[in-house]
């Protein structure tokens, strides 16, 4: 039996048991994130490499030749992603490092012509988005935020949610929620109007200053 067919079967084991579930999850060894996103990228390369030669990547074709592998990532992603989220993680930045990542294969996930074949990429969105709105809220009660704000993971989930196309609605929402983060150029809203006087503040003490606009944000 391949690993794929015991990973299946276990899943279909824990669902039928959740109690066998939860022990699992609080009894087996837990992945780390460089660990976990490189299993991902194992799938990932299978899956290209599964593309047929001559015809359109996003034909119906193209999609029955690849249809195993896309699935077998998709279910790795799904296996994965609430080992690195509260409760069963207790660490928001290693959470935020986890999702960063696996949101990246979620945006290199194929498109297709059928609206029925890209549903997988628009749930993997829907559930990527939930998994961040879930760590962002944990994150709030244990420091109001500023953990999300320090380290810049609210502006890259505002890069993640202009790379989607806006799917990441729901993650962005509970950003605004529980930091109330603005965010500049794509992702919309204004910059804090304190931290622009704190810049010319400063740059009037040490001679500097211009009455060039200033920019706030990374785009």
């Amino acid at each position: 039996m391949s690993t794929d067919d015991m990973r299946g079967v276990l899943r279909t084991i824990c669902q039928r048991h959740p109690e066998i579930g939860a022990e699992i999850a609080t009894t087996a060894p837990r992945p780390s994130t460089i660990s976990a996103l490189s299993v991902l990228g194992t799938y990932q390369a299978t899956l290209r490499q599964s593309f047929p030669y001559g015809d359109r990547p996003t034909s119906e074709y193209s999609y029955n030749r690849v249809r195993l592998p896309l699935l077998q990532l998709l279910d790795a992603l799904r296996d994965y992603t609430p080992a690195f989220l509260p409760p069963n993680e207790s660490q928001i930045s290693v959470s935020l490092a986890f999702l960063d990542g696996a949101t990246e294969v979620v945006h290199q996930l194929p498109n297709w012509e059928s609206f029925q074949h890209d549903r997988h990429k628009q749930e993997a969105y829907d559930e990527i988005s939930r998994a961040w709105a879930l760590v962002l809220k944990e994150a709030a009660k244990k420091g109001g935020g500023y953990q999300v704000q320090y380290g810049g993971w609210d502006q890259k989930l505002a890069k993640h949610n202009e790379l989607s196309g806006g799917k990441m609605h729901e993650a962005m929402a509970e950003l605004r929620a529980s930091t109330g983060w603005c965010g500049s150029g794509a992702a919309g809203g204004g910059s804090d109007p304190s931290l622009a006087h704190s810049s010319i503040r400063e740059q009037l003490m040490s001679g500097n200053y211009t009455s060039a606009p200033i920019q706030v944000g990374r785009w």
